[in-house]
């Protein structure tokens, strides 16, 4: 397999230096994620573009979390996994719903769980689903706007999921008390 290099500062390409010194101050150390990304500052410019739309999003931080870990664990993202475990319960997310999502089980709140559902239906059906979902999804108090919110959160999280596969990114010891597998 390519092996990609986790960039620091000094290393990246020029296009990806800002970024990287924004990101360092914001999190106070360097996420290998972005140093892998860094190798095309493109895809970091853009995922770290999404990340700031989607925290625009009419979700609350809870609603963007179920939307963002449903995705991590169907795409199998051990990386995105752990962070997102911890990023959630810095941001005040129950235990009970990170351990939901984390174990792919139920979640006890119907309406984030209609949100889990329908995120797994659209991924699951590549955008796609039934009348059936859509109408799940309304009936649970989401709006069409949500539906699209869910699109952003997938389009989103499916860059950092794919570059972890393929970097092989490994979890920052930030993450690593909160390393996950897949089932």
């Amino acid at each position: 397999m390519t092996q990609f290099e986790t960039h620091t500062i000094e290393t990246a390409p020029e296009g990806s230096k800002k970024i990287l010194e924004g990101a360092t101050a914001k999190y106070t150390f360097l996420p290998n994620l972005l140093g892998k990304m860094a190798e095309a500052p493109a895809t970091l410019e853009a995922y770290v573009t999404l990340a700031g739309i989607f925290d625009k999003a009419n979700l609350s931080v809870t609603e963007r979390q179920v939307i963002m870990m449903t995705v991590n664990r169907l795409n199998g993202c051990t990386y995105c996994m752990a962070a997102h475990s911890k990023i959630s319960k810095m941001t005040g997310v129950a235990d009970d719903v990170i351990e939901a999502l984390r174990n792919n089980t139920a979640i006890a709140d119907p309406k984030l769980e209609a949100l889990r559902q329908f995120t797994i239906a659209m991924n699951e059906k590549r955008g796609w689903p039934s009348d059936g979902d859509v109408q799940a999804f309304l009936a649970a108090g989401y709006t069409k706007q949500t539906m699209l919110e869910v699109v952003l959160g997938i389009s989103y999280k499916t860059i950092s999921n794919f570059t972890n596969h393929l970097a092989q990114t490994p979890v920052d010891e930030a993450f690593s008390a909160d390393a996950w597998e897949a089932a």
